[in-house]
């Protein structure tokens, strides 16, 4: 007699998931483009439609007093720029004081940084004091910077009084109202980019400094082998967002004496002070629209110069 084992039986079929409907489709679609659509939507009402906008009015004549009224002019806004001397005076101060408060501003924020890198005492409190100069409000502070180079009582030309040095005239200097100018902006913005710094360094691993160290490098052969190569794209941003703030560099030069014509021979003028004399002192709300795009033009070219510069290096140091 032989036995024969019996089949095991079939496990039961599971059900097939039920399909989601069509409106839950859809939504699992489009969801994300829904979360982000209020970006794009804010973007669009307070940037791109402003933008549009501003190079729309740049081809009319459009006056403060009567802004419906707008009569064609095409290109002679633009060509109206180019002929005027206190344009290319701005265009100049604006180069200078850029110059004058970013080379200064990044390298002392790169110190700073190296050195809170370092364990020391009281590195959370330094690192907060170094963020209130940029929560301080523009007005304030230009306000107090200018007093500080009053030309008969203020500070800066009493201490260069105590070393034999005469008083200077640093509201009315060409490159001395300049040099106070970019102090102001020295001061705001040196701790916030220093702290950038100190993010990016943070960032780049001990493993490089532990093998620099057992080769023998100094401190300062490890900053330059190994921290500055590691904040190579911190650098590139800083001197990019740097670029534009020169740029745009309003507040300070109004401020600073309280002129729109920044100064007695738009010494100081730059092209937002230029642009807001043009709209709101002279009304030419179209010749305004005119320099707000080549602004807008002008730091599309320095950042993308930024940018191309910063690609060539990093090209090289590959084939290397």
């Amino acid at each position: 007699m032989t036995l024969t084992a019996s089949a095991p039986p079939a496990p039961p079929k599971q059900a097939a998931p039920p399909r989601p409907g069509t409106a839950r489709r859809a939504w699992r679609k489009f969801s994300p483009y829904a979360y982000i659509a209020p970006f794009f939507t804010l973007f669009a009402a307070f940037g791109l439609f402003p933008l549009i906008y501003t190079a729309f009015v740049s081809l009319y004549r459009v006056e403060l007093q009567t802004p419906g009224d707008m009569q064609w002019r095409g290109l002679d806004n633009y060509t109206a720029l180019l002929q005027d001397d206190y344009f290319w005076l701005a265009l100049r101060n604006t180069f200078t004081i850029g110059v004058l408060s970013t080379v200064p501003q990044l390298v002392m924020a790169l110190g700073l940084a190296h050195l809170l890198n370092y364990k020391l005492r009281g590195r959370t409190f330094l690192r907060t004091a170094m963020l209130l100069p940029y929560a301080t409000s523009v007005a304030a502070a230009t306000l107090v910077f200018a007093q500080l180079f009053g030309h008969d009582f203020g500070l800066v030309n009493y201490v260069f009084g105590l070393v034999g040095i005469g008083p200077i005239d640093w509201q009315t200097g060409t490159f001395a109202s300049q040099v106070a100018v970019s102090t102001i902006v020295i001061w705001r913005w040196t701790g916030y980019n220093a702290l950038i710094y100190l993010a990016g360094m943070q960032s780049i691993p001990a493993e490089l400094y532990e093998a620099a160290e057992v080769d023998g490098a100094s401190r300062w052969r490890q900053f330059f082998h190994v921290t500055l190569p590691g904040l190579r794209p911190t650098i590139v941003f800083t001197v990019v967002v740097s670029t534009i703030g020169a740029t745009q560099l309003f507040g300070e030069p109004l401020l600073f004496e309280g002129s729109i014509s920044g100064g007695i021979s738009h010494q100081y003028q730059t092209l937002g002070l230029y642009m807001y004399e043009q709209g709101w002192g002279f009304f030419h709300l179209g010749r305004a629209a005119a320099v707000a795009w080549v602004m807008f033009l002008l730091i599309v070219v320095l950042v993308g110069v930024n940018a191309l510069i910063a690609r060539r290096r990093s090209r090289k140091e590959a084939v290397r």
